[in-house]
């Protein structure tokens, strides 16, 4: 991030920019690190865990099913009150509800660190996920609402790149902490290090982010709000804990009552658009065809990632053997041609629009398919060295991807749905990628259950099928608006 003297103290309440009202504060390069900081945080914390589970198992006597919880109890909790977040911060202010996620985010990070048995750490992953609802929506709400032209799509861009960095440096960073072992915390310095960082997002916040809020707030869309929560826990739940559980009744009665929370869900919103009022997730807001078209894209795409760097945790430290840290490490060719293209996306699409996405679908495609084969080929002599080259390729073509896609989502959204908008894409990313740890993550153990080489075969599959949903969006692609607002 480029470095810049502290820019002069914002305004504490500013309306969205138009013809008839004031523009609003601008957000500073800063400021923007600041916002980056607080989005790269919840989803770190996603990932973060996945290395870090043999060694809470040990030390907590967890067991499968309390483990799939401490990473599912954070990812519902987040998925399901994401929309409330970014509502809430149209109605309170952005800056005040970024101040007061990223200090729950620290107390629930210090809450997880201290956990004294699975069961507390689970309920404090919960508490966690909430506390990152709250903050991640006003990330994007705030960059769309103080913003405009060239710095916008810059700062969107660097958006999209922390959202992919995040997840692959957790995966790292996780590692690298297990590791290392600081003064004897083992796993636990893996949330406690958001301590510090939080404390310092909230002092840099504080003097750098700018207040911008909706001027015609809509109060919280309560029976909305209650029918979406229902339908993603009528999905997430029994996904991600299931297989470790046996299959009992509750999950077969939660997966048939979400088809009819979904139904239950759009009635209502439906309803409320159509009377004047706000809905959470206004179905208006889909008719913008940026949006709807971005949105499918971003499904498969973030439910094949959540996957990928779950199975690849759990394939090299439980199948193979490897250490925290090696495993960590095996995702940083992915994040090194992950950056260097989310960098170059602002330039390459001024010349040619979103076929780059189209093309980032192809390459990454044609890195999964060398993960695949090497996986075939290698396994049980799988090394991180001959996983290289695939998971540079595949990390080159997600980078020409995801922060076009966050980009052209936005494009279209006017500034005072800024708050609606990015939650709904948000919510939509979040839960995408929760089903794919519950999906590929589920598929891949069942698979593995036959023993060290079932891993091997395990892996392959789900990186075939991951290679499949990527050709998915390829195909998708090529149906978006050429140019991108």
């Amino acid at each position: 991030m480029p470095s810049a003297a502290a820019p002069p103290a914002p305004a504490r309440t500013a309306a969205p920019s138009g013809p008839a009202g004031p523009a609003a504060p601008a957000l500073g390069p800063l400021g923007l690190f600041t916002v980056l900081l607080g989005a790269s945080l919840p989803l770190i914390d996603f990932s973060v865990v996945n290395v870090a589970l043999p060694s809470i198992d040990h030390d907590l006597a967890a067991g499968p099913a309390l483990l799939e919880l401490v990473v599912a109890g954070y990812g519902l909790s987040y998925a399901v009150l994401l929309v409330l977040g970014g509502r809430l911060g149209d109605l309170f202010g952005r800056r005040r509800l970024f101040l007061a996620g990223m200090a729950a985010f620290g107390l629930t990070s210090l809450a997880c660190g201290l956990a004294p048995d699975a069961w507390t750490l689970v309920g404090a992953r919960v508490a966690q996920g909430a506390a990152a609802a709250l903050m991640l929506p006003q990330v994007l709400a705030t960059i769309h609402a103080s913003t405009s032209g060239p710095r916008r799509a810059k700062a969107l861009s660097l958006y999209g790149a922390t959202v992919g960095l995040s997840m692959m440096v957790g995966q790292i960073l996780g590692g690298v902490l297990v590791a290392a072992d600081l003064a004897g915390s083992g796993w636990r310095a893996v949330f406690l290090v958001n301590v510090p960082v939080a404390v310092a997002g909230l002092v840099l916040a504080l003097r750098t982010v700018p207040e911008t809020r909706s001027d015609r707030p809509a109060p919280v869309d309560v029976p909305g709000t209650l029918l979406l929560g229902l339908a993603l826990l009528a999905l997430l739940a029994p996904l991600t804990e299931g297989r470790a559980a046996g299959w009992p009744l509750w999950t077969w009665i939660a997966l048939a009552v979400f088809p009819f929370a979904v139904w239950a869900f759009w009635r209502v919103e439906l309803r409320a658009d159509r009377a004047g009022r706000t809905p959470l997730v206004p179905p208006s807001l889909l008719d913008l065809a940026s949006l709807r078209r971005g949105l499918l894209l971003i499904l498969p795409l973030s439910m094949g990632f959540g996957g990928f760097v779950f199975v690849i945790a759990v394939a090299l430290q439980q199948g193979l053997g490897l250490s925290a840290v090696v495993s960590g490490l095996a995702l940083a060719p992915m994040a090194v041609a992950f950056f260097a293209a989310s960098l170059a996306g602002p330039r390459l699409v001024r010349r040619w629009g979103t076929r780059v996405v189209t093309v980032g679908g192809l390459v990454q495609a044609l890195g999964l398919g060398l993960l695949a084969l090497t996986a075939w080929r290698a396994w049980p002599d799988l090394s991180v060295w001959l996983l290289l080259p695939g998971m540079a390729v595949a990390g080159l073509g997600q980078g020409l991807q995801l922060p076009v896609l966050f980009r052209l989502v936005l494009s279209e959204v006017p500034p005072e749905r800024a708050g609606v908008g990015s939650g709904v894409m948000v919510t939509a990313q979040q839960s995408a990628l929760a089903l794919g740890v519950a999906t590929l993550g589920s598929l891949f153990l069942s698979l593995a259950a036959s023993g060290p080489a079932g891993s091997g075969t395990a892996l392959t599959v789900t990186l075939l099928l991951q290679l499949a949903m990527i050709l998915l969006t390829a195909a998708l692609s090529l149906r978006l608006p050429r140019t991108v607002a």
